[in-house]
């Protein structure tokens, strides 16, 4: 008796077919698979494999040095949470400067429910004629929790002036009024306020805005605002100083993060962040001086900048 079988027949000219297909779809469809990887390690040349290398070594290390201070940040966290203080942080500065990335970095380990990353668009027509600071101050954190605003209500004071989207006497009124309303910020004893600008030389920004340009995962970063940063350069600057002139205070201070080194930068204002709101549990064996190349606090940048305009005639930076 003829057994029948149950297996469906296959036409050996066309799984032939398929397995030459699946091969193609793995070299091609697949651009970091193991092959591909292997292939481009055969074909590079001795000196492009230690750039390769290097570059790769670089990008570990830079990530395992932050790891100790990111670790220290989920301490700070939870004694904020079990305290119930609060802390807002301001990140503030040159487009391109970093200020995204250093907040990625800071809040990679850290409880998502205890902290948020603000970003705010444009205000609505509402919003507009409402009082400048309230759509930032409905933003506050509650009891134990982190708020991190990627640009501020200090936009009232750079970006805003600079474009034309406030009014000259508005951004006269915002300058008279803001050091009174972050006092109160502060007043109840619970809060923190951090104040960072983070500075950036023109030829870095340069390079990263033609970085944007060229990459399609980073073009989407490119504002309005962006493709006009480097013409208006001295104007920046001019705002860059009457901001910190007039709203560097004793109780809330600014400090400049210099960021042409994004590593550095990040690594800092770490360290700055663990350094200015007492926790529990604090590491003995960590470093926590600061590098004051990198981290400048306005009052000083100020100074720096007056002798440079009194050598040279006008802000170099």
């Amino acid at each position: 008796m003829k057994t029948v079988s149950t297996k469906p027949q296959v036409n050996p000219g066309k799984a032939g077919n398929r397995k030459k297909v699946d091969r193609r779809v793995a070299d091609i469809g697949t651009p970091y698979s193991e092959r591909r990887l292997d292939n481009l390690l055969e074909n590079l040349q001795k000196k492009d494999r230690s750039r390769s290398i290097e570059s790769a070594l670089r990008s570990y290390f830079n990530a395992e040095a932050l790891k100790p201070y990111q670790a220290e940040l989920i301490k700070m966290q939870a004694h904020l949470e079990s305290t119930k203080r609060k802390v807002i942080v301001l990140f503030d500065g040159r487009d391109a400067s970093g200020k995204g990335g250093t907040i990625r970095r800071l809040t990679r380990y850290m409880n998502e429910k205890h902290y948020r990353a603000v970003a705010l668009g444009k205000p609505s027509p509402n919003q507009r004629t409402e009082l400048h600071m309230k759509r930032y101050i409905e933003q506050f954190p509650h009891a134990g929790e982190v708020v991190f605003f990627d640009r501020s209500w200090y936009n009232r004071a750079m970006v805003e002036p600079i474009m034309g989207f406030c009014t000259r006497s508005q951004y006269r009124a915002f300058l008279r009024k803001v050091n009174d309303y972050e006092e109160s910020f502060i007043s109840d004893n619970c809060t923190t306020l951090l104040k960072l600008y983070f500075s950036v030389s023109k030829k870095e920004q340069y390079r990263r805005f033609e970085r944007r340009r060229n990459d399609p995962l980073r073009q989407w970063k490119l504002s309005e605002v962006d493709l006009q940063a480097q013409n208006l350069w001295d104007e920046f600057t001019e705002m860059k100083y009457r901001l910190l002139h007039k709203t560097h205070t004793s109780k809330n201070p600014w400090f400049v993060i210099r960021a042409d080194d994004k590593h550095k930068a990040r690594l800092e204002t770490m360290k700055l962040l663990l350094s200015r709101i007492p926790y529990r549990g604090r590491s003995r064996k960590l470093d926590f001086q600061l590098d004051p190349d990198i981290v400048i606090r306005g009052d000083k940048e100020v100074a720096r900048m007056e002798k440079q305009r009194r050598k040279h005639g006008h802000f170099v930076r």
